[in-house]
């Protein structure tokens, strides 16, 4: 699994034109599956967005959580984070888990997220053509991957 957070002062993802999902300050999530991924990668995941210290304390260092600081989180299905670009300049997507597989898993890790952080996790909608408007606080944006965890 892996996804892109971006720190945020706002977020929204749309289809159609229609807002579908909305947040204030907190974290916007990609997030990619692969066919291997677990329930381990999910918990793991979860885990580790919802306690990254990404958030000022009274003194401006990075020290606070999403949790700690009463942020929110917006989380965006996108299977394009395992593009793989060895070969020529189109990418492939042979790496990213197919809809039927991925669907279940964002659907559960979406579940992780919300028992983590105790509130509502709005979302995308799966497989749509999605806008997603944000503006970006720092910029503070992060890369993780549950089979690398650095």
């Amino acid at each position: 699994m892996r996804v892109v957070v971006q720190r945020v002062r706002e977020a929204s993802v749309s289809v159609e034109e229609r807002v579908v999902g909305r947040i204030g300050a907190g974290l916007l999530v990609l997030a990619g599956f692969e066919a291997a991924d677990t329930d381990a990668d999910l918990d793991w995941m979860a885990g580790k967005l919802v306690r990254l210290r990404l958030f000022a304390d009274g003194e401006g260092v990075m020290n606070r959580s999403v949790l700690e600081s009463g942020g929110e989180i917006l989380a965006v299905s996108q299977f394009t984070l395992f593009a793989s670009v060895r070969k020529g300049n189109r990418p492939s997507w042979s790496r990213a888990a197919r809809g039927e597989v991925s669907q279940p898993l964002f659907e559960r890790f979406v579940a992780r997220l919300v028992a983590e952080l105790g509130k509502p996790v709005p979302t995308g909608v799966f497989g749509a053509d999605m806008q997603i408007a944000l503006v970006n606080d720092g910029p503070v944006t992060l890369s993780l991957d549950s089979r690398a965890p650095e």
